[in-house]
């Protein structure tokens, strides 16, 4: 069984590793001939650290990023709108990390080539790719020209919002939202910055912009660009002094169209898409890099089942769990962005006012904080009636502390998975069984559980749900 994986990107190289790990031997093809050096990416989630555990590169990422302190919302004369706190999240990692993106990429390439099933061929683009049997990709070495034909049993197309894997099976991106030219800027700083290590959102119509600490020396500020604009008529050290940078280093300055769209297609047989190949999302819930790992943990799984002889419907799953929940989460961020920077006066008191009531009422200041995401919609995978609040099917499992060193994904164990409470288990449910108080013993498992039995799938998402008997 082997994959070829286009793009060496954090997303095609996360893939490679969870495929590696479930057996599959994988060869990962990128244009570049080495990682590319210039931040990109700069946060995730606590979701998005269950895949780097999975994919055994999460203490690694640790050490070269740090817990973010939340989001200050500032109006343009850069006073306190509001503040949402990040902290220790429900899934054992902070809510929110930030890291420098060649950092990560040094981590997971560093893991790559110590995976023996694993193999990185850099300096070639695929040309070619041809179906139905064994998929045929045609590729070049862009240093030498020489042409040959390589063979897979699956192609994933990792290969960013230029996907060339996506022009090669006919997919388009749809519209979900209006574009906007930002200029970004990645600074050095020769001593820490007397700034509050949180991100800082400034919601205002005439210079929306974002100012955020990075990792180690680095920041990170951005501004967004008029119609008629260029990045020559900022006056750069003007507007990074409203944030105390002064006197830093520009280590990058570079203009960025940021788009809210969705692929079409993302999967033609046994060639399929994943991160900015198949979707592409405005910056303002920090969701771009994370919504690409979601997509490679919910699909390596599925994909190693069908090489081994599962049916290959199981990967028509891909789309239909995939697209529905990037299409939310994009809408998500199109929605506040207008809400933080749209609008002219009258906008902005209104802002005020409402971000004043928010922070007064604690469920809906704290759901404003949570990194939690929106559940899958129901399925084959996700039996969920059509009718339930508060179910925790669809949604990633959680993952508090539990006795011993071991956390509990790696208790549960690379399949599927039972966690009870020791009530009743449908028969049908397969995977191991962990019963909670003899297995494992955790008090925060035990009240999210509530006596109930819930079916655990390979990337963690609760697949189903058994009420208890009390």
């Amino acid at each position: 069984m082997t994959v070829v994986v286009v793009g060496a990107g954090p997303v095609g190289v996360t893939a490679a590793l969870l495929l590696a790990r479930r057996g599959v031997d994988v060869l990962v093809l990128d244009r570049h001939p080495a990682a590319y050096p210039q931040p990109r990416a700069v946060h995730l989630d606590d979701e998005s650290l269950r895949v780097l555990q999975a994919a055994g590169v999460a203490e690694a990422f640790t050490a070269v990023s740090r817990p973010m302190a939340g989001l200050r919302l500032l109006d343009g004369e850069h006073r306190t709108l509001a503040e949402f706190p990040r902290g220790d999240g429900e899934h054992g990692w902070p809510q929110a990390s930030m890291f420098s993106q060649p950092d990560l990429e040094a981590v997971l390439r560093d893991a790559l080539a110590a995976e023996p099933r694993a193999s990185l061929r850099g300096g070639v683009e695929v040309l070619h790719v041809e179906q139905p049997g064994p998929v045929r990709l045609t590729v070049r070495d862009r240093a030498t020209g020489a042409e040959d034909v390589l063979t897979a049993d699956a192609v994933l197309g990792c290969d960013g919002a230029n996907s060339t894997v996506r022009r090669l099976i006919g997919s388009w991106m749809v519209d979900l939202g209006p574009s906007e030219r930002w200029l970004v800027v990645d600074l050095a700083a020769d001593a820490p910055l007397d700034v509050w290590p949180g991100v800082h959102q400034v919601c205002d119509p005439v210079r929306p912009a974002t100012f955020m600490p990075i990792a180690g020396d680095r920041y990170r500020a951005e501004f967004r660009l008029g119609a008629e604009e260029s990045a020559a008529d900022l006056d750069l050290p003007a507007l990074l002094g409203r944030f105390g940078a002064q006197g830093c280093t520009v280590v990058r300055r570079a203009e960025y169209t940021y788009a809210a769209q969705v692929a079409d297609r993302w999967r033609d047989r046994r060639v399929l898409l994943c991160g900015d190949a198949a979707h592409l999302t405005p910056p303002f819930i920090g969701q771009g890099l994370g919504l690409g790992l979601r997509d490679v943990h919910q699909l390596t799984w599925k994909l190693a089942a069908v090489l081994d002889g599962a049916d290959d419907a199981l990967l028509d799953t891909h789309q239909a769990e995939r697209a529905p929940h990037a299409t939310a989460l994009i809408r998500v961020a199109v929605l506040l962005g207008r809400l933080m920077t749209g609008g002219g006066d009258r906008a902005a008191l209104a802002r005020r006012a409402a971000l004043t009531a928010v922070q007064r009422l604690p469920r809906l200041a704290a759901f404003a904080a949570a990194s939690r995401t929106p559940p899958l919609r129901r399925g084959p995978l996700v039996r969920r009636a059509r009718f339930a609040p508060g179910s925790p099917v669809g949604s990633l499992l959680p993952q508090p502390p539990v006795a011993g060193v071991q956390r509990l994904d790696d208790l549960l164990g690379p399949g599927w998975a039972v966690l009870t409470a020791g009530g009743p288990v449908p028969a049908d449910w397969p995977g191991r069984r962990v019963v909670l108080g003899a297995d494992v013993d955790s008090p925060e498992l035990a009240r999210w559980l509530r006596g109930r039995s819930v079916l655990v799938r390979p990337d963690r998402i609760v697949a189903a749900v058994q009420p208890g008997t009390a």
